[in-house]
């Protein structure tokens, strides 16, 4: 289960599942819901899709600027994925647990193992629940990922490979969320932090 930090109420809801499973949807559902939801905004290097904005979505930024934030040891976390750079400010992180607030972070299963690795070794100080979003089915993903229309056929079976088997991994979070309709799985996981943020405060 989620490890505990006594004496701190704030709370670290990592947000993890295959590409195209609907995270983004889903995580800006959430957050409308709860002002007292904070949004960690990745730095990456990769282009913004055509809906995306700088500092909402993500930091865009290049190469030179990410790697200079990770040699300044900025991030909690970073990884490689699909052929960009991701990585989770650490000071963000921070100073919204020190504000009691609920921090949701929305990573790839690379940076979920890392956050749920540095929670556990106490880099960051905090109580913290990890989700895995997964698709009904395969086929309902891979409809989801041509839709987005983001990506020529190529890259769409290369990211349908990697999700398959990143599905593999599920085991390893505390809650699994089927992502069928966008407003069922928002609920759902308001439900998961509303157990959990109990769970902090009586310990």
């Amino acid at each position: 289960m989620p490890k505990k930090a006594k004496g701190k109420h704030g709370l670290l809801v990592v947000i993890s599942g295959p590409s195209g499973v609907g995270k983004s949807t889903v995580v800006k559902k959430l957050l409308s819901s709860n002002p007292k939801l904070k949004l960690s905004i990745s730095a990456t290097t990769r282009p913004p899709r055509p809906n995306e904005t700088h500092n909402k979505d993500y930091q865009f930024v290049t190469e030179e600027e990410f790697f200079d934030r990770e040699k300044k040891g900025m991030f909690l976390e970073w990884a490689q994925v699909h052929g960009y750079y991701y990585g989770t400010s650490k000071s963000f992180i921070e100073d919204q647990l020190l504000k009691n607030n609920i921090v949701v972070s929305e990573v790839d299963v690379q940076g979920a193992a890392s956050i749920k690795e540095a929670v556990s070794l106490g880099h960051v100080k905090t109580s913290a629940v990890f989700i895995f979003l997964i698709p009904p089915s395969v086929d309902i993903l891979a409809f989801r990922l041509r839709r987005r229309k983001t990506e020529n056929e190529e890259v769409v079976n290369y990211r349908l490979r990697a999700a398959i088997a990143e599905l593999q991994v599920m085991e390893k979070y505390d809650y699994i969320v089927v992502n069928d309709k966008v407003d069922t799985a928002s609920e759902k996981i308001k439900a998961i932090i509303n157990v959990e943020k109990e769970r902090v405060l009586l310990n």
